[in-house]
This record gives structure tokens, C-alpha cells and sequence, in this order.
């Protein structure tokens, strides 16, 4: 009889933790909506690498819980020299890193750390440069290489840094999870030595609240609580991230309740959820910006006639109702217009289909041409329907004789492909990371991120470069002159057109009613730190 109680519980648990919708009590379940591409958003700027990423990482500086103000992380304190060149950490001596079944640290968090973490992207001979790729998208799409002189360990626990030039975005950007992330040099070292370097980011090890446990492609990760965070110990032993691409069984996932939460709800849902009474809606404002960018480098939108032609083709006001629901204001710029620094003075182009044919004439192209528009394949807050949205734009064009064929993949191939330059024209958009212009101006537009990835546009414009550049080196705290620059910039960037700003749209949040801790972070990225159930 003891035997048969033994044999019962032994499958009772093997159907609890196959099934779909059955999970712990303290377990707490995210539908998130693809693949991440790496578990290092050093290597990746895309929404779903960050959100897998940000769990197991902190950086030295990090954004007050809900906010934009800098505060102390894995960095106790810190000094800037009075010519604003020379910037002084000093660590906490306290920070462990995760121990998992493939790795036990011998040490605590020190300044060898953090050297390593940075110069991983900044040292072309460091012995981790080229794992993943070396196609550090933000770090050289920020123009990093060209900001920082030196990274040195001046302490077991004190790191400094030295500027070519002064940089008024330094410290948020060292907060960025692209750029500031701590990775384990002992961790490094011993994957060295099993000559297994490719491990570090995809079987990661950080400092942060939940250490990784287990990923399945296309499937779910899982995570477990790290209960010698330095910080506020987690309140829910595992996050669940089941990966769920399409956006119907996300919603009915979440009215289910198989998820605790999910990514991404669509607009047309919001007041479906807002009256159903097991859940909870969470509004929120969010810097961000959906375009359609050109391939400058690629016929016939090398010519800015023909730019300017789609920009009066496409009727972006009927695009607010159709795929926002409303949520959303037609986009003007590349900044958002909730963004210090934006220019409400620009040049409008208005949907106009005799004014775009005429262009198409001027151009040598009075009878039209065939093209593709890359549909976004993720839903996001900025562009909640990428496929619809390419139908519209796609009738659209058709109005003025551009035949447009819509073109899509998975996620991963999409951002890769789009990095590299393969498309003609293609939907993608950004959510501030530190609430600063710079953060959309230079890693979607400079000369720097045409190379490295992130310009999807291509375009590079040394009279806009310098313009950005300067106002990079003036102070954060110099907001009315950088606001000039960024002006001045974005006038260059409209009358150019190298992309053609969408929307800017609302957010929120749903989830079931006893989840608490969660808070709307204003970059539009999910923060699971302080989750619990009640």
C-alpha cells in the first residue's frame, strides 16, 4: 500500500508540471510573445531579449523603481571629476553571483568584473569580443568605442572610467541593460577552460533576483529566485516565461487563466479586460515611436523624391483608428512628441496621393514600381499589428502606383535581417530606454548605428551627426541648448526622410487580480523584480 501512495504522488507531480496551466503557488507565469534572441541584451537591443535578460542582470547605475532618476546598484557611490572626463565607482562589497548546476562562484561581485563586462564590447582582443557575433548594436550604435578612453580597476572594489570627451548621457547610459550589464569574469574563465566560451549567453550567470534555470526554444524559460540577492529578497520562487507568438492565444491564455500576465495586449482588447472582474488593467504613458524606414542605400529609395512620395501616399491618420483603436497620435518626428527636445515646428506631409504621383514623376517613376514592405512580426505597443498595418500601407501605396509585396518572418530573422540591410522598406519603431532625445537620435539615425545595426534607415548625414554629437558632450543638466541641437537635427531628418514616423501610442498592462508589485516602467519594458501573489 505504501508503494501505491509513492507511485500515485510520483505521477500526480509529473502531470502537474507538464500541464499547461498548472503551476506552483509561488510561481509566477508571463505569456511573453517570442523567442528571445540571446539571454546577453549586450549582443541585442530587441524588447524580447531585454525582457528575458533583465531578470538575472543589474549594472552599476540603474533608473529608480517606475522612474527615470539614477540611482546606486552594484555601485555603492561614485565621483565625476570636475572637468566631467573621469568617472570613479565604488562597488558594494556585498553582491554574489548566481550558483547553478553549472557553476559555483568562489567570490563576490569586484571591480574585475565589471572591467570585463565592459571591455568584452569595447576590446576587440578581449577573449569574449567576438562570442556571439561581436555585433554589440548599442554599445557601437551609441558611439561607446569613440566615447570611452579607458576602463581600469583602481581597488578590488573601485572601477574608473575615463572619457575622450564629455558625455551628458554617461551615466544613463552605463544604466541601459544593452550596455551596463555585469557579467561574471570568474564565470568567463572557467568556460575558457572547457572551451565552451559560446555558454556565457546562452546559460548566463548574473547578479540579479532570479537566476536562469532552463530554456526551451519557442517554448518557455524558466527561472528560479536567487535567494542571496544582495537586494530585497523575491517574493515568488520560479518565473515562467511561456513563449506564445500569436496574440489571439495570448488573450485567450490570459482570460483562461493560464497566464499571470501577458506581452504586448492588444488595443482592441483593452475594454474587454478592463470589465473583466478577475483581472486588473494597468494604463500608462510611454516615450516611444513606430516608423517605416527606407533602405536609403537601396533603388529607388536612394532617391528622396520617391521618400517623399510614400510619406504623402500613406493616410496615417486612418492607421490610428484601425490599429491603435484610438490609442495613439499620428507621429510627426523621429522623437516622439511627448519627448523634451521635440520640434513642433517640422514640415508635415500630409496624405496627399496627387502630390505623391507627382513626385513619382519627377523621379522617373510616373508609372509606378514593385517594392516590399517588411511587416513587424511581434506585436508591440508602438505597432500593435504589423501584418495589418502592411495591408493598409500596402493598399495605400497601390493608389499611387507602387505595387508592394508584404514580407515577414520569425522575430529573430527579422531583426537580424533588417540589422543587416536586406529590406527595401520596413516597419519598426522604439521605446525610450533613459528619457533622453539622444536615446532615439543616435542609435536610430547616426552615421555609427547605420554600421552597427540599429539605423535600420541606413542613412548617415554628417550635418545631423555633428549636430547630435554636440549636443552628446554638453551636460545633462544644458537641456535649452541641446534641445536647439536636437531641433535643428530633426529639421535635417524630415526634410531627408529616410524614415516615416507612424504613431506614437498609449500602454497598458493586464494581469490577474492577486498579482501585486508590478509597476508600469515608463520605457514601456516589463519589470518583474517586485512581483508577488497575493
Amino acid at each position: 500500500m505504501m508503494k501505491k501512495n509513492i507511485l500515485c504522488m510520483s505521477l500526480a507531480s509529473m502531470l502537474f508540471l507538464v500541464s499547461g496551466s498548472a503551476y506552483a503557488a509561488k510561481t509566477f507565469v508571463y505569456c511573453s510573445e517570442a523567442s528571445p534572441r540571446t539571454f546577453n541584451t549586450q549582443l541585442s537591443d530587441d524588447t524580447v531579449s531585454g525582457h528575458a535578460s533583465k531578470l538575472m542582470y543589474n549594472r552599476l547605475v540603474e533608473f529608480d523603481r517606475g522612474g527615470v532618476q539614477i540611482v546606486p546598484r552594484l555601485a555603492e557611490s561614485w565621483t565625476v571629476s570636475d572637468d566631467n572626463l573621469v568617472y570613479t565607482f565604488t562597488l558594494r562589497k556585498d553582491v554574489k553571483f548566481h550558483t547553478t548546476d553549472y557553476f559555483t562562484p568562489k567570490r563576490n561581485m569586484n571591480a574585475e568584473d565589471v572591467v570585463f563586462s565592459f571591455m568584452r564590447m569595447h576590446d576587440k582582443n578581449h577573449p569574449f569580443h567576438n562570442v556571439g557575433g561581436a555585433k554589440y548594436v548599442f554599445y557601437m550604435g551609441m558611439e561607446m568605442p569613440d566615447v570611452i578612453k579607458s576602463i581600469e580597476k583602481v581597488g578590488e572594489y573601485k572601477v574608473r572610467f575615463t572619457l575622450n570627451k564629455p558625455q551628458g548621457t554617461f551615466l544613463t547610459n552605463l544604466a541601459l541593460e544593452t550596455i551596463g550589464q555585469i557579467l561574471s569574469k570568474e564565470y568567463g574563465d572557467q568556460l575558457i577552460k572547457e572551451k565552451n566560451k559560446d555558454q556565457m549567453d546562452s546559460m548566463p550567470i548574473g547578479t540579479g533576483p532570479y537566476a536562469f534555470k532552463s530554456y526551451k526554444k519557442d517554448s518557455s524559460i524558466r527561472y528560479v529566485a536567487f535567494k542571496d540577492f544582495f537586494a530585497e529578497s523575491p517574493k515568488v520562487d520560479q518565473i515562467v516565461f511561456l513563449i506564445t507568438p500569436d496574440q489571439t492565444v495570448r488573450v485567450q491564455k490570459m482570460i483562461a487563466g493560464e497566464c499571470d500576465m501577458i506581452a504586448e495586449p492588444p488595443a482592441m482588447e483593452y475594454n474587454n479586460f478592463k470589465k473583466n472582474p478577475n483581472l486588473k488593467v494597468i494604463d500608462g504613458d510611454v516615450i516611444n515611436i513606430s516608423y517605416l524606414a527606407f533602405n536609403v542605400n537601396k533603388k529607388p529609395f536612394t532617391d528622396v523624391k520617391v521618400r517623399k512620395a510614400v510619406a504623402h501616399a500613406l493616410n496615417r491618420k486612418s492607421y490610428i483608428d484601425a490599429i491603435y483603436r484610438g490609442r495613439a497620435t499620428v507621429a510627426e518626428s523621429i522623437l516622439p512628441h511627448n519627448m523634451w527636445g521635440y520640434n513642433d515646428n517640422l514640415p508635415v506631409y500630409d496624405y496627399n496621393i496627387d502630390k505623391a504621383k507627382k513626385l513619382l514623376k519627377d523621379a522617373g517613376f510616373e508609372n509606378g514600381f514593385t517594392t516590399e514592405v517588411w511587416a513587424l512580426p511581434v506585436s508591440r505597443a508602438y505597432n500593435p499589428d504589423g501584418k495589418k498595418l502592411a495591408e493598409l500601407m500596402q493598399s495605400d501605396l497601390a493608389k499611387v502606383g507602387i505595387t508592394a509585396k508584404i514580407v515577414t518572418f520569425d522575430s529573430t530573422t527579422y531583426f537580424n535581417k533588417t540589422e543587416e540591410g536586406y529590406h527595401t522598406m520596413a516597419q519598426l519603431g522604439w521605446s525610450s530606454d533613459n528619457g533622453d532625445p539622444d536615446n532615439f537620435v543616435t542609435p536610430l539615425l547616426s552615421c555609427a548605428s547605420a554600421e552597427s545595426g540599429s539605423n535600420i534607415a541606413k542613412w548617415c548625414n554628417k550635418e545631423f551627426d555633428a549636430l547630435i554629437q554636440k549636443a552628446q558632450t554638453l551636460a545633462a543638466a544644458d537641456r535649452a541648448e541641446r534641445s536647439k541641437l536636437y531641433e535643428q537635427a530633426q529639421l535635417i531628418y524630415k526634410n531627408e526622410v529616410p524614415s516615416i514616423p507612424i504613431a506614437s501610442s498609449k500602454i497598458y498592462r493586464v494581469m490577474k487580480k492577486n498579482v501585486m508589485g508590478y509597476v508600469m516602467n515608463p520605457f514601456g519594458r516589463d519589470d518583474f523584480e517586485f512581483i508577488e501573489l497575493k
